[in-house]
């Protein structure tokens, strides 16, 4: 998945207006309304749950507080399995609860990874937990499935469901060749009849939420976006999700928000609106020009995993703070510490959480100062361990600490 946008639009705060509080789905309530996208590599339980303690959020007077724009507190819970905290919440340690709800965060429904229907409806019941695990504090959670068969598609809702998921949803917007060579994901898109069957089958099969991810179309020749959101709620489907981009376009261009005004005038289920929002700015703007219900928000929560903390603290208080360099030190090593200890204790090798750290080392660094010195020492890294010992030294130094981070305008390009 493409890292950097192509020339993103610089939106200033529309006046007046703010992500809405709440948006409801089936029986579920998101609330806020903001949603983390599924993506393939990205949002796995561990990636999920950090975005969950990073958006926490709770607007309240600060004591002895004598800036009214600093009412709403931006805080973080401990990370699970003992990972250690990265905000100010330590200096709070009484303003936030042991249960998490979805008011106090700032990200009101998380996504998993997509998953196969084929590969979930043949696996062993014993070893579907590796495609399906969550936890208790990710409610509400929706499990995303792509595949082309309509029963076995309905077969896999169906275990979703049993396994205690909010919501289920329907990928049609993976531009992947590998994907879509096997007519799943953008694959779909060229077939109505046959994504029409799948609604039905599986909207049939479950009682949950059932919702549908998609792009415009094929290509620029071939947009269906509109008939696709009326086919959706013809067929009982309670919301439906827009990336704004064609299935040509991959991640490239800008996204085109008009479409997604289209398909909100179009239908009365909920609308999720998703391309380009890096910023509470692109949010903001996202929600004055298209009416959308709720906010998605892809790329930008692993290169700015505050995004959703600062949307809330936007809405709360009109203004919201950027990350420090120890806000950011700290966010890197808590995910690699979480990554560390979802390994061990499931007797994963620890290679495994290293290749992971890995890989998020060019999400995390990008646009840091210096950040490709930081990656360089990661990949040259042999183990967990010493990932946590470079990341150590890298803010540990002195030019590190005293330099001014980029923007996070800058960091997102």
């Amino acid at each position: 998945m493409k890292k950097q946008w192509d020339n993103p639009l610089e939106h200033e705060m529309p006046t007046g207006t703010r992500v809405p509080a709440s948006v409801q789905i089936g029986n579920v309530t998101v609330a806020p309304a903001t949603v983390l996208a599924p993506m393939a590599g990205v949002t796995d339980t561990v990636f999920r749950r950090f975005i969950r303690n990073a958006s926490m959020f709770l607007a309240q007077a600060a004591p002895d507080s004598e800036d009214p724009a600093r009412e709403a507190l931006p805080l973080v819970r401990p990370a699970l399995r003992n990972a250690s905290v990265f905000s100010s919440a330590a200096d709070h340690p009484d303003s936030v609860d042991d249960a998490v709800s979805n008011q106090q965060s700032g990200c009101g429904l998380i996504m998993t990874e997509f998953t196969s229907a084929d590969g979930l409806a043949r696996t062993r019941e014993s070893k579907r937990k590796r495609y399906l695990t969550f936890y208790e504090d990710e409610h509400p959670i929706s499990a995303q499935l792509f595949g082309s068969n309509p029963a076995t598609l309905a077969d896999a809702a169906r275990i979703v469901q049993d396994t205690g998921f909010d919501m289920v949803d329907l990928n049609l917007g993976c531009p992947a060749k590998r994907v879509v060579s096997c007519n799943g994901g953008s694959g779909l898109l060229r077939d109505l009849p046959l994504i029409g069957a799948i609604f039905e089958s599986v909207r049939a099969a479950v009682t949950i939420p059932f919702t549908v991810k998609f792009r415009l179309g094929w290509n620029d020749n071939h947009i269906i976006c509109v008939p696709l959101a009326k086919l959706a709620e013809d067929s009982g489907l309670n919301a439906v999700a827009l990336h704004a981009r064609t299935r040509e376009q991959g991640y490239a261009g800008q996204a085109r928000w008009h479409h997604i005004a289209e398909i909100k005038d179009a239908v009365k289920i909920p609308v999720i609106g998703n391309g380009d929002v890096r910023t509470p700015e692109d949010a903001c703007a996202l929600i004055a020009k298209t009416g959308c219900d709720a906010v998605m928000i892809g790329r930008a929560a692993p290169a700015n995993p505050w995004i959703f903390r600062q949307i809330a603290q936007y809405t709360a208080t009109g203004r919201y703070d950027a990350p420090t360099e120890q806000d950011r030190y700290r966010m890197i090593r808590t995910y690699f510490e979480m990554l560390l200890a979802e390994a061990f204790p499931e007797n994963a090798p620890a290679t495994a959480a290293a290749g992971k750290m890995k890989q998020f080392a060019a999400w995390f660094t990008h646009g840091v100062r210096g950040g490709a010195a930081l990656r360089k020492s990661i990949y040259e890294a042999k183990s967990g361990a010493a990932i946590l010992d470079a990341v150590d030294r890298f803010f540990s130094e002195p030019c590190s600490a005293s330099e001014a981070t980029h923007s996070f305008e800058e960091i997102l390009q």
